[in-house]
């Protein structure tokens, strides 16, 4: 009989073999890509991906897999596929805007959530990149507006806390636009710097958004003190200089091992599955392929007549526009006035749109454009033949 090591050794090999096949596979992405530029053909064919789950559904029964299974992991295949083609005919579309050492800002230091959201939208771009960590969502803009950073990466709002109302309010004063949007996960773990239990943890240092989201579980352990700091990075960064073994950090497993610490507890969110969006800023817009889903967003402040939001709303439906978020912030100075931020799927390009906006410029005091950007929103394509 092999022994335990033996048998992890072959795994690793068939590992190993996985990661040689997935990245001939995204090769083969762009390809696929190329062919769908040269015939003007969208990104997405759903028809296709049903025709693909059913077949492998098919090869992989007699092997003993699942179509749980199968589906599970392929509709995660197919999702990274997709985006590696809208990636690739973005850069297309947008050659000029390339940079070979792209920069990017974001808010707290190595390691906080903006940061590795940042990492995860320049991954299929560059392996190369300037980071600038920021004190505040301001200083992200300002890096970005001086001409210092390419891009910035502000979050915009979490499944759990909801809006994050500061950077909506930048949004208004900017000049910048929008040209990405990204979603990442966010699994909140307690993390100490020394070796120690987590009955002995009598304070927490964390970021004031982590530390809402897991509300639920700092109730159930009320005997812990939370110390806030600007961002998740200061709060490891501080764990790791006090080395206490009663000290710990809410953040990412990916950011306690940046900080070389270790993780006492994971899951502390009250919402288990919890992302939080991004927008990605730039000082140039960047046109969107028709060949790519796309989102536009933008701001507008309605007259004080009564029905004027749902004559702006109706604007959209009689353009057959989908809204996808609606958010309303005060206007600075304007009490009791509000500005409202719109997301909705089209392409600012499309004659809906163009149409759209000319009906909205005639009822509404101000409209503005904050950035038409690619759809990050995969929705998995489902087979009859999953169980």
């Amino acid at each position: 009989m092999p022994t335990l090591d033996e048998i992890r050794q072959s795994i690793n090999e068939i590992d190993t073999q996985l990661l040689t096949l997935f990245a001939k596979r995204r090769a083969i992405s762009i390809e696929v890509a190329k062919n769908k530029i040269a015939n003007q053909r969208p990104v997405r064919d759903q028809r296709r991906e049903q025709e693909l789950l059913a077949y492998l559904t098919q090869i992989g029964h007699p092997m003993g897999l699942s179509s749980h299974f199968i589906h599970r992991v392929f509709q995660l295949i197919i999702e990274e596929s997709v985006l590696t083609q809208q990636d690739y005919i973005q850069q297309q579309q947008n050659a000029e805007l390339d940079e070979k050492t792209p920069s990017v800002a974001y808010l707290g230091p190595l390691g906080s959530y903006s940061s590795l959201a940042a990492r995860k939208f320049l991954s299929r771009e560059t392996d190369e990149i300037k980071e600038v960590g920021c004190s505040s969502f301001s200083q992200v803009i300002k890096e970005v507006e001086s001409g210092n950073c390419k891009y910035g990466v502000l979050p915009i709002e979490n499944m759990t806390s909801g809006s994050i109302n500061d950077v909506y309010d930048l949004m208004q004063q900017t000049s910048l636009s929008i040209v990405a949007e990204l979603t990442y996960p966010i699994d909140h773990c307690l993390l100490a710097a020394v070796d120690t239990e987590l009955d002995n943890i009598e304070v927490v240092y964390g970021h004031p958004q982590p530390l809402t989201q897991s509300s639920d579980y700092f109730d159930q352990h009320a005997y812990i003190k939370k110390v806030v700091c600007e961002s998740s990075s200061a709060a490891m960064l501080r764990v790791k200089e006090l080395a206490s073994p009663n000290a710990a950090a809410i953040g990412s497993s990916e950011g306690g091992e940046i900080y070389g610490l270790s993780q006492l507890a994971s899951g502390l969110a009250n919402q288990k599955d919890n992302c939080t969006r991004f927008w990605v800023v730039a000082r140039n817009p960047v046109r969107v392929s028709p060949l790519i889903p796309a989102k536009t967003t933008f701001i507008m402040s309605t007259t004080q007549r009564t029905g004027s939001l749902v004559e702006a709303l109706l604007v959209l439906k009689n353009n057959n526009i989908n809204m996808t978020k609606l958010e309303s912030r005060p206007i600075p100075g304007n009490p009791w006035e509000e500005m409202f931020y719109v997301d909705v799927a089209a392409n600012l390009e499309s004659d809906e749109m163009q149409n759209a906006i000319k009906d909205l410029e005639k009822c509404t005091r101000l409209l503005k454009i904050l950035g038409c950007y690619p759809s990050e929103d995969v929705h998995p394509t489902h087979s009859p033949t999953a169980e």
